[in-house]
């Protein structure tokens, strides 16, 4: 009679568990399909002018294998490359113009930004001082690209296809990410996946709707709407700045897509899960607006939806408790059920699905670690700089 009453609030634990597995397979959007690719293309009779920015602080690790693809695109119309070299230590402005030398290609401007001022992230104010000299070109979109990032040769006539053909203010592509080392394989497919979920693809690009973002490494973006939405002066602060920039674009009245990309990539390398750790945490409490009680909302959220179910089965294998463990079997089958889709996206075995408890287990221990890291006054890191609230000095570290 003394276990009967836990094993019961326990089984009622995890049929709630089971009950939030089906109304996010059925009702979040469909976020677990990976089928939202670039919407239908239509080609302009005229080729509208494009800049691309590239805001770039020692990265010359990365840029013989992402500025050479830039260098290359076959585009009909009119266009450029400004890489804004961001207090670079590692020669990346002149490693740029090397690669610009010997590969030829697009037309390429390096820029220097100088430090940031206060209340700036150092990434948009390099983004800002991109924009600046590219707005002498007059040009009709911007794309907005990271250094790490390679395009196929047609990604940005695809990209400009898809926004005039769709009427999009932004298009944007979530680059696949490297999945090369054992951490990669098991916590890379579940970053994109968890970002779907929270940001489903289906309701960004749906008009009306209010949810907004996008993706930092590939964003296409209408200059016209680039200046109604005050970019990047308005989400100047932003470390999340890609969600941010689709809000301010959605709050202005744009419109915004976001899927995932099949021929642009990210080639920077997270091969040990420390590299893997500092990219999450490093925003993940802003994520949650720096919010105690979100914080304690979002861990009990993983807990209840990620942990609950491969400990039901455990637990009601122990307590011979066949309702316990097949409710939690279920709703652990619907959860690995989900994210198969993503696993094929990312060409990784499927027998990674039933390890999806454990990676969120990382990701949980990765939020609070943010949280932490934030109230100790480090606050969230890119590049050397840290950002202790949203209104603070970048500091070199």
């Amino acid at each position: 009679m003394g276990q009967t009453a836990p094993v019961s609030a326990f089984l009622w634990i995890t049929v709630v568990s089971l009950a939030a597995w089906c109304w996010l397979l059925l009702c979040q959007g469909f976020f677990w399909r990976t089928d939202v690719r670039l919407p239908r293309r239509r080609e302009p009779e005229a080729w509208p002018s494009v800049c691309v920015v590239v805001p770039a602080r020692d990265e010359a690790a990365v840029l013989p294998a992402s500025l050479p693809s830039l260098l290359a695109q076959d585009y009909p119309g009119r266009a450029e490359v400004f890489l804004v070299d961001d207090g670079s230590t590692d020669g990346t402005g002149e490693l740029a113009r090397a690669l610009a030398e010997r590969h030829g290609g697009l037309p390429l401007t390096v820029g220097s930004p100088g430090e940031p001022p206060a209340g700036w992230t150092g990434k948009l104010w390099a983004v800002r001082h991109g924009i600046a000299l590219a707005r002498a070109r007059e040009p009709e979109y911007l794309l907005l690209t990271d250094a790490d990032i390679a395009h196929a040769p047609d990604s940005l006539r695809e990209l400009v296809a898809a926004a005039h053909g769709g009427g999009f203010d932004v298009v944007s592509q979530m680059a696949r990410l490297r999945v090369e080392s054992r951490w990669e394989r098991l916590v890379v497919p579940a970053f994109v996946y968890f970002f779907a979920q929270l940001y489903p693809f289906r309701w960004i690009g749906r008009e009306g709707s209010r949810t907004a973002a996008a993706a930092g490494g590939c964003v296409l973006l209408r200059a016209g709407m680039a200046e109604k939405a005050r970019i990047p002066d308005a989400i100047r602060h932003a470390v999340i700045d890609d969600v941010a920039l689709a809000r301010a674009v959605k709050g202005a009245g744009g419109r915004v897509w976001l899927g995932l990309a099949d021929r642009v990539d990210s080639v920077r390398p997270y091969p040990r899960l420390h590299d893997l750790w500092r990219m999450v945490s490093r925003s993940a409490y802003a994520q949650l607006r720096h919010s105690p009680p979100l914080l304690l909302g979002t861990v009990a959220g993983l807990a209840l939806v990620y942990l609950v179910p491969p400990v039901a089965v455990l637990a009601g294998v122990a307590a011979g408790s066949a309702p316990v463990a097949v409710a939690g079997a279920l709703a652990w089958a619907v959860m690995a059920g989900t994210y198969l889709p993503m696993l094929r996206y990312y060409r990784q075995p499927l027998w990674l699905a039933p390890l999806l408890p454990y990676t969120a287990f990382l990701y949980l221990l990765m939020t609070v670690d943010s949280a932490v890291q934030h109230y100790r006054g480090r606050g969230a890191a890119w590049k050397g700089r840290t950002y202790a609230r949203p209104d603070a000095v970048p500091d070199e570290s």
